[in-house]
């Protein structure tokens, strides 16, 4: 017997891909907002971006409380529009110079390990993740879910 994918084991495989991508988003938010936005906008305006403390304030409450919406599988298909772009300006503005590798150990010292520029290794996991999440569907845990299950109970 057939057990329906709801039910089944490979139906709860986004779950963590979910509460990761989620809380990835949400911790850069964060850092963004609790070291003051200022700075992030000052990064920006250094790399050409228009309306750097708009684009500042924007990205921050984006990646916040986008990852937030991932993290409780909340209208992730729309959800992820913006948090891709994000991560699409990231790639092209600031870590496409530098390769593809996220980690380049540089040096070993006495304070620990030195490390290089990062390359855009990690944009492409995310936007592959979110894409993943996208196309798999909501896992039986989320608030997309819990809507799709109330519209079927309601005959919608």
């Amino acid at each position: 017997m057939k057990v329906p994918y709801s039910d089944s084991w490979s139906a709860w495989a986004m779950l963590p891909l979910r509460l990761i991508i989620g809380f990835g988003f949400m911790a850069h938010g964060y850092a963004k907002l609790s070291k003051g936005v200022d700075g992030f906008a000052d990064i920006l305006q250094t790399i050409g971006v228009p309306a750097p403390g708009l684009a500042a304030w924007a990205t921050a409450l984006i990646e916040f409380f986008g990852g937030l919406a991932i993290l409780a599988g909340a209208f992730v298909p729309l959800v992820s529009i913006p948090l891709v772009i994000i991560m699409f300006v990231a790639l092209f503005t600031v870590h496409l110079t530098f390769g593809f590798s996220s980690i380049k150990l540089t040096a070993m010292t006495a304070s620990g390990p030195q490390f290089g520029t990062v390359g855009y290794e990690l944009n492409l996991l995310y936007i592959a993740g979110l894409l993943t999440l996208v196309l798999a569907g909501a896992s039986p845990f989320s608030v997309d879910r819990w809507l799709v299950r109330g519209k079927e109970d309601a005959g919608i």
